[in-house]
C-alpha cells in the first residue's frame, strides 16, 4: 500500500489535480472535511465502491489513518490505484492550522 503523510498530501494537492475520498462517516464529513474531499463511508464502502473509476486513482483519508489504510486494502483488491493518507484529518488540521 502507497502512504503518503498529510503534509506532503497538502503539497500534492495544491500543486495537481486530485481525487480525494474521506472514508469517515457522514456525521464526522459534515463536521469537516479537506476541500474537494468525495465522502465514501467505510461502513459502504462495500456497495459504494462501484461508483469509483479504476482508471483514477484515488488519495483516501479519515480522522487517524486506520479506516483508510483498511479502505485502501480493499480498493486495492478490488483494482484501485489508492494512496493512502497517514495521519488523516488529525493530521492535516495540524498542517492547515501551521
Amino acid at each position: 500500500m502507497k502512504n503518503i503523510t498529510a503534509a506532503e498530501f497538502q503539497v500534492v494537492n495544491q500543486s495537481e489535480e486530485v481525487v480525494l475520498i474521506d472514508v469517515r462517516e457522514k456525521d464526522e464529513y459534515q463536521a469537516g472535511h479537506i476541500p474537494g474531499a468525495d465522502n465514501f463511508p467505510l461502513s459502504e464502502l462495500g456497495t459504494s465502491y462501484t461508483n469509483l473509476d479504476k482508471n483514477q486513482p484515488y488519495y483516501v483519508v479519515c480522522q487517524a489513518g486506520g479506516r483508510s489504510a483498511r479502505a485502501c486494502e480493499f480498493l486495492e483488491a478490488q483494482g484501485f490505484d489508492v494512496v493512502n493518507v497517514t495521519g488523516g484529518m488529525n493530521e492535516w488540521q495540524g498542517e492547515v492550522a501551521k
